[in-house]
């Protein structure tokens, strides 16, 4: 019975632990290499797309990242109040996913 309990433990926590690596966020050598082949946007361009939305954020952390078999800009934004949002920003396209 323990046997079965820590084998179902072992497949379950497999399970999450390759979905959550199937999203990863790329290595500097990896982005300079998608950005030479023009297949993802300039990062100032995912940036401007982001100020859309909120205009008086500052962007202190920018990654781009694999998600859920797309390429997204994962950008970490300061706001003026001091709040920081997370905003996430096709990598194809341009156009802003979400922010929270």
């Amino acid at each position: 019975m323990i046997v079965l309990l820590s084998l179902a433990g072992l497949v379950l926590f497999g399970a999450t632990a390759g979905a959550l690596a199937a999203d990863r966020c790329l290595t500097p050598n990896e982005q300079k290499a998608r950005t030479a082949s023009h297949s993802v946007v300039p990062l100032s361009r995912a940036m401007r797309a982001m100020r859309a939305v909120r205009p008086r954020g500052e962007v202190v952390r920018a990654r781009l990242c694999e998600q859920s078999g797309r390429l997204v800009y994962v950008l970490t934004v300061l706001a003026g109040d001091g709040k920081v949002a997370r905003a996430s920003v096709d990598a194809g396209n341009g156009t802003v996913i979400g922010v929270r």
